[in-house]
């Protein structure tokens, strides 16, 4: 447990390990409804880094927390090769680096599915389909029968059976 402690306290994790502390207090402040997990999303653009699709703070999460996991690894076994500690601190700092771009590659593989998952618009809603523009299908409305066609921004159709027009003003 102390060799745990030293390599999530010690240098090369450390700077990681203070993200995977603020990444938790904003996960935190969304379950409890006082951020929303786009907050971020006007602010950054993640597609220049190739983990757009999803919200910043989910692909900045999967990043922090990879590179965590391996600053920390490699730190502990970094210090279990009993090489001089001049050599361990050099290999330290050079650890930051392959942390930060494996941590980058394997957020970029994770994001692509996870992308499906929250996408840009909003799919249709077939709750309020009076909302939409109908276009009528016979050729006569009133409040006994009637026919008519909705075509949402998504592409697809719906024929919506016994439409009664309203005439308010």
């Amino acid at each position: 447990m102390v060799e745990f402690v030293r390599a999530v306290a010690g240098f090369p994790a450390l700077p990681f390990t203070a993200a995977l502390v603020v990444v938790v207090g904003f996960w935190f402040l969304v379950l409890l409804g006082a951020a929303g997990h786009d907050a971020f999303d006007a602010d950054v653009d993640a597609d220049a880094l190739n983990l757009g699709g999803v919200p910043v703070s989910v692909s900045a999460t999967l990043l922090i927390v990879m590179a965590w996991l391996f600053a920390v690894t490699g730190s502990v076994l970094l210090g279990r090769t009993g090489w001089p500690d001049a050599l361990v601190h050099l290999l330290g700092a050079v650890l930051l680096v392959p942390s930060v771009l494996g941590s980058w590659r394997l957020t970029r593989a994770a994001v692509r599915p996870l992308a499906k998952l929250f996408p840009d618009e909003p799919g249709p809603s077939r709750h309020a389909p009076s909302t939409l523009t109908r276009t009528l299908r016979t050729g006569r409305v009133d409040a006994q029968a009637g026919r008519a066609q909705v075509a949402p921004r998504d592409g697809s159709t719906a024929v919506l059976s016994d439409t009664v027009l309203d005439r308010r003003g």
